[in-house]
């Protein structure tokens, strides 16, 4: 029944309407519902019990058919669906507007920031660093990264220059000397990317001397390298040397016996390069070691330390007896063709050395020392760092974070052994078994180990045209004038006098 015939309905107060109970008929013959007692028969009905003969079993009343409840109409029989399904349609409604408004209440994750970091770098190339660039981004889609590698041309005084302007790069790469130069453009290394302590842990000591000032730290090495000592064994085994020399006298005397001169007492074969500055590679480096093993300091060159150890260096290309001569090709050069059994020089310069010479038998040691005296060697590393400048400091901070991880660095080794000889040795102590036993980086590692590794201003191919370069100079006329009669005391007072300017205006005492 539709709703207007309900009004209908509801509109007739004035029709008498029987109770239901009275419209039942009474005769069961005539209808299957069950006889309906009305109230007035109920008394007579309990008056006609009374004469009644108890004594005999009272009639069963017919029971009803289970049907027998009162009919309901068509129209309202025809309701009940559409009730049931309305309410059906009603809850699943209800339903969905709750869970969709509740859905548009919760807070939907923050996008992330995009974040674009610029990355200056030496030496590598972008087919190294690209793919841990895109490893990084597998779970930083947000950040990219533009890797440029810059030439060595003076790339220092455009990293500073750019970085005061505001429009340097947000990563760069410098040289483990370099801090007093570009400390005003570098950035501390956050406390929540890597603790002090932590970072004594990770890197090697000579690193956590070299970038630890006060209670900052200065940038995060991915390589470490320095001074190892390569060597012709062909060369020796002529000479009749069967064994390679570890200490600093046997090195002397193989160095003698390896020599070979012609009758007019030109150096054919030398047997070790040192004693002269145009012509060896890392002399300044060198000299710098003996300084050391002699007991100087670089800040005392006045002292008879310094002195002494000028003079063994020179000794080595000083006629009669010398076994180096300014008359053969530059160190690395010479060694690549045979004409040199030993060398001292960093790690990195054995693959120029093997692209010239890809046949030439090579060992690589580390450098000799004095018997029962403090070993040592010098250090040559590069670190990268962030602007001060940086708005990104963080994000360029955590990056750096992964290239120094475990999973970084050995992936940079695959990628740089993939494309040349070998990688660069890891930064991480707990990488160094790794390397150990390699036949031309264990000494190295071996060297780091130990905490043989020293750091001087005069590091020879930094490029920096300041610190270092300056002090190389100095150091090159000092033992240049030895050869020019000027005395070993005399050429260094005269280096002092102009390395204690470079340091005074780098602050370093």
């Amino acid at each position: 029944m539709d709703d207007k015939e309900n009004v209908g309905i509801l509109q007739q107060p004035n029709e008498a309407k029987q109770p239901l109970y009275e419209t039942v008929p009474v005769n069961s013959e005539e209808t299957d519902q069950p006889e309906v007692i009305q109230p007035e028969e109920l008394s007579s009905s309990v008056e006609a019990t009374d004469q009644t003969d108890f004594s005999q079993a009272a009639p069963q009343p017919e029971i009803a058919p289970l049907e027998a409840e009162p009919p309901t109409s068509h129209k309202e029989q025809s309701k009940l669906p559409f009730i049931f399904g309305g309410i059906v349609v009603f809850f699943v409604v209800f339903l969905v507007i709750f869970f969709v408004l509740s859905s548009g209440n919760k807070k939907k994750p923050p996008v992330p920031k995009a974040i674009s970091l610029v990355y200056w770098g030496l030496w590598e190339e972008k087919e190294v660093m690209d793919p841990l660039i895109k490893e990084y981004q597998k779970t930083h889609p947000n950040v990219h990264i533009s890797y440029e590698k810059k030439s060595q041309i003076d790339y220092r005084q455009k990293l500073i220059t750019w970085i005061q302007k505001g429009q340097g790069p947000d990563i760069f790469r410098f040289h483990n000397t370099w801090l007093p130069e570009i400390q005003e453009v570098v950035s501390v290394l956050p406390e929540t990317i890597m603790s002090s302590a932590e970072y004594e842990k990770t890197f090697y000591p000579v690193q956590v001397k070299d970038l630890k000032v006060g209670k900052g730290i200065y940038g995060i090495p991915l390589m470490i390298d320095g001074l190892v000592m390569f060597v012709n064994e062909d060369l020796l085994k002529k000479a009749g040397i069967s064994s390679i020399p570890t200490n600093w006298d046997d090195m002397i005397a193989a160095a003698t016996q390896v020599s070979v001169k012609e009758k007019d007492n030109r150096l054919v074969t030398a047997g070790f390069a040192a004693g002269t500055a145009t012509n060896v590679a890392h002399f300044s480096d060198i000299y710098g070691l003996m300084l050391l093993l002699n007991g100087g300091e670089l800040t005392q060159l006045d002292k008879p330390e310094a002195t002494g150890a000028l003079e063994a260096y020179r000794r080595f290309a000083e006629e009669p007896n010398n076994i180096w001569s300014e008359e053969m090709p530059n160190s690395i050069t010479a060694f690549a063709q045979g004409k040199v059994a030993m060398i001292f020089a960093p790690s990195w310069e054995l693959l120029t050395i093997k692209t010239t010479a890809p046949d030439l038998k090579i060992a690589v040691v580390p450098i000799p020392n004095p018997p029962g005296g403090k070993q040592y060697s010098i250090a040559s590393y590069w670190v990268e760092g962030v602007s001060k400048q940086s708005t990104q400091q963080q994000e360029a901070w955590e990056f750096l974070q992964f290239l120094s991880s475990k999973e970084g660095e050995t992936k940079m080794y695959e990628i740089q052994s993939n494309i040349r000889m070998f990688g660069t040795v890891y930064s991480r102590m707990d990488l160094a078994e790794l390397l150990v036993q390699d036949q031309y980086l264990g000494s190295v590692v071996k060297q780091a180990v130990e905490d043989r590794f020293i750091s001087l201003p005069l590091i020879s191919n930094t490029f920096d045209d300041g610190l270092n370069d300056e002090v190389v100079r100095y150091l090159e006329n000092a033992i240049n004038s030895t050869s020019q009669g000027v005395s070993y005391e005399e050429s260094l007072i005269t280096a002092k006098k102009g390395i204690d300017q470079v340091f005074l205006r780098y602050k370093i005492q």
